[in-house]
């Protein structure tokens, strides 16, 4: 599994009442290896070395290892869930809005903002559970240096040089 907290997944899953099957053990192998993935993208690791494990199957074992606490699962984009295994230390993700790119960070960078909002409304947010949007650092300085500007999608983007001069300085 990934590096960061070590589970035994076999003795959660036993004391779950539930076996350690050769597909559980499969899912939990590819999800190491990819780290983020959905449900179709862990079914096609899966299936590269047992393509009897159905996408059913996939979809029934992490609803199974999320249920005993081996995996967790965040909405990343509209659309399917992504998961992750928990063996990753606890952290909240970021998603550039511009080249897709996914990156982790320690929920630690945002314990002022989960504290803010417990002081403010008494809700207790689940930073693991976070995803940020956003411009990754690559693809941040094409757009202001400002946080509370709207988005810029990737079909707004401007074109390569398409962007003004910056104005110069006269002497007066």
């Amino acid at each position: 599994m990934a590096a960061g907290r070590s589970v035994d997944a076999a003795a959660r899953l036993r004391a779950a009442g539930l076996r350690s099957t050769g597909q559980r053990r499969a899912v939990l192998e590819a999800l190491s290896r990819l780290g983020h993935a959905t449900v179709d993208e862990l079914a096609a690791e899966v299936q590269a070395s047992m393509p009897e494990v159905s996408l059913s199957t996939v979809y029934r074992t992490l609803e199974a290892l999320d249920a005993v606490g081996l995996v967790t699962h965040t909405h990343l984009h509209h659309g399917a869930p992504t998961y992750h295994s928990v063996d990753d230390e606890p952290h909240l993700h970021l998603v550039c809005q511009a080249c897709g790119a996914v990156a982790s960070e320690s929920v630690e960078v945002a314990l002022d903002l989960a504290t803010a909002v417990r002081r403010a409304s008494g809700f207790r947010v689940d930073l693991t559970h976070l995803a940020l949007h956003g411009r990754c650092a690559s693809c941040a300085p094409a757009i202001p240096d400002d946080p509370l500007a709207p988005p810029l999608h990737t079909s707004e983007a401007p074109a390569a040089g398409s962007l003004p001069a910056p104005p110069t300085l006269t002497e007066a």
